[in-house]
């Protein structure tokens, strides 16, 4: 996962920062990457408006700020790295004679805007049309969860009560009803993209991990019956009271979400977590709207047709073990914050294999739901066997992807026993955030003479995804500017530097540069 380009400030009191805003990056395709990289190179103009407050004495301010930004090519990525601003505001009373400073920049941001504006019909192409069909049905998908169902005597109610009172309105009536749900969970995704790089910054600590998989771990298992989160009754009856008119219906739409959120809180949060990272107030604005059409749909349909309730199934069995379904969905989801914490070898696989074959034997066996309907017996066993199927094929694809060097965390005692034990060394310097250093990890390091070559050899790997002690010093003691970068060491412990790896290369180059090392070398450099 790339590093997003991030500007904050820190201001005096009275002085404010809004409506900051970048340029439309470029889209650029890189080898590594499956999706277009969204880039920033030369010039840029990040336009902003400094808020001034009437309380502000007149003088002289410093206002600092902070632009955390990663820089990558199609070979190599560079480490995070944060830059100081200083900008030095002066404010004077009103009326006093002031002389424009930079006006040169302001009509190259003029013809910047014009040409954002330019590329925005493009941007607005199949693969957004696939992104909002994807929520769209999602939207469709959360009418399975169990809190759902409690809202369809509430909708009926209210409807049904009022149809001869809504006449030939009736459709108009249901959209508002569907518009007003979509329009309260809108602004979640309003909120999450305005601030959702602090979002998407705080979900890479630990400790955040350990909360949010703790979280779903208590969400999942309140879906087991140990124990249940139940809505107010007060907040109940507020959604279903009587309110006339088109604001009436309104209202219901509004209010709606209240009554679901504790089904559908965790979905929403992972959601606010994919559009927080993306930063684009109207794209999380757009998600969250369509979302939220995809899940109101059912209830608008069935708002204009209240009748139609006497053809529902009857809630029963098949919900309860649905519920359950959706707590094993949960669980799934706080092991996948766990697999975050670390990199052990096969951990991730036997982790989310366990969590399958675990719910397919408690969902097809273990649980006695609908255990008197044969039908309904049958067809719980015969999901559960496809499940067992799906995670031993996981397991069996994710074990053969993960089969590759097994590289010892770097450190110097591993150097200097190597040296005395006259046995060369390759030193890989990589880092999740870096796209170049996953295709090596991937194509490289998993083959077969790769590894076979690999036994003469002492690997040892500095992963720069977080900062570690002394790694400033180690940096600099190898002259590593960026990632990827491998270095070779002969017998002797000194690096071969003309076999010195700075960017993404194939498989069969590398293994040039493993017999090489193994080869005598010519000189202490190599």
């Amino acid at each position: 996962m790339l590093f997003p380009t991030q500007l904050s400030f820190e201001t005096p009191e009275g002085l404010k920062f809004q409506s900051l805003t970048f340029p439309s990056p470029e889209k650029i395709q890189f080898d590594y990457s499956d999706q277009p990289v969204d880039l920033f190179s030369g010039n840029i103009l990040v336009k902003a408006d400094l808020v001034v407050s009437e309380s502000v004495s007149e003088g002289h301010y410093v206002v600092k700020g902070v632009l955390a930004y990663q820089a990558c090519s199609a070979e190599i990525c560079l480490p995070p790295q944060e830059l100081l601003l200083c900008i030095p505001v002066s404010i004077v009373a009103a009326g006093t004679p002031t002389s424009r400073l930079n006006q040169d920049i302001f009509p190259a941001r003029a013809e910047a805007d014009a040409l954002a504006e330019s590329r925005a019909p493009a941007e607005l192409g199949a693969g957004l049309f696939l992104t909002l069909l994807g929520f769209f049905l999602g939207g469709l998908a959360l009418n399975l969860t169990p809190c759902i169902y409690p809202l369809i005597p509430i909708t009926v109610s209210y409807f049904g009560g009022r149809s001869g009172r809504f006449g030939g309105q009736a459709l108009f009536h249901a959209v508002l009803y569907m518009l007003g749900l979509a329009f309260t969970n809108s602004m979640l995704g309003l909120w999450a993209a305005l601030s959702g790089r602090i979002v998407g910054s705080a979900l890479q600590h630990p400790v955040v991990l350990v909360f949010m998989a703790g979280l779903f771990v208590f969400l999942g298992l309140s879906s087991f019956g140990l124990w249940e989160f139940r809505v107010p009754a007060s907040m109940t009856r507020a959604v279903s009271k009587s309110y006339g008119g088109y604001f009436g219906t309104l209202f219901m739409g509004l209010t709606l979400g209240i009554v679901a959120a504790p089904c559908l809180g965790p979905f929403i949060l992972g959601l606010l977590t994919y559009v927080g990272q993306k930063g684009d107030p109207f794209f999380g604005f757009l998600c969250f709207f369509i979302l939220s059409l995809g899940l109101g749909l059912p209830l608008a349909v069935l708002a204009l047709f209240s009748g139609a309730v006497d053809r529902l199934p009857m809630s029963g069995d098949w919900m309860l073990w649905v519920r359950k379904l959706m707590g094993w969905v949960l669980l799934g989801m706080a092991a996948y914050m766990i697999s975050l914490l670390g990199h052990w070898p096969h951990a991730r696989a036997v982790l989310f294999s366990g969590v399958i074959v675990a719910a397919a034997i408690h969902l097809g066996w273990l649980d006695k739901t609908g255990a008197k309907i044969r039908l309904f017996s049958y067809a719980k066993k015969g999901f559960s066997i496809l499940l067992i199927i799906g995670a031993c094929f996981y397991f069996w694809t994710a074990y053969q992807e993960q089969e590759r060097l097994s590289w010892i965390p770097y450190n110097e005692k591993s150097l200097t026993m190597a040296a005395g034990n006259q046995t060369p060394v390759i030193v890989d310097f990589c880092a999740e955030w870096c796209g170049p250093c996953r295709v090596m990890d991937r194509e490289v390091f998993s083959d077969p003479k790769v590894m076979e070559l690999s036994r003469h050899f002492v690997l040892l790997r500095m992963d720069l995804t977080r900062t570690h002690p002394d790694q400033e010093r180690i940096l600099e003691k190898h002259d590593v500017k960026g990632v990827p970068t491998v270095i070779f060491l002969n017998r002797e412990g000194v690096e071969r530097k003309p076999l010195r790896i700075e960017s993404m290369i194939s498989k069969t180059e590398f293994l040039e540069r493993m017999k090489a090392l193994l080869e005598p070398s010519k000189g202490t450099g190599g």
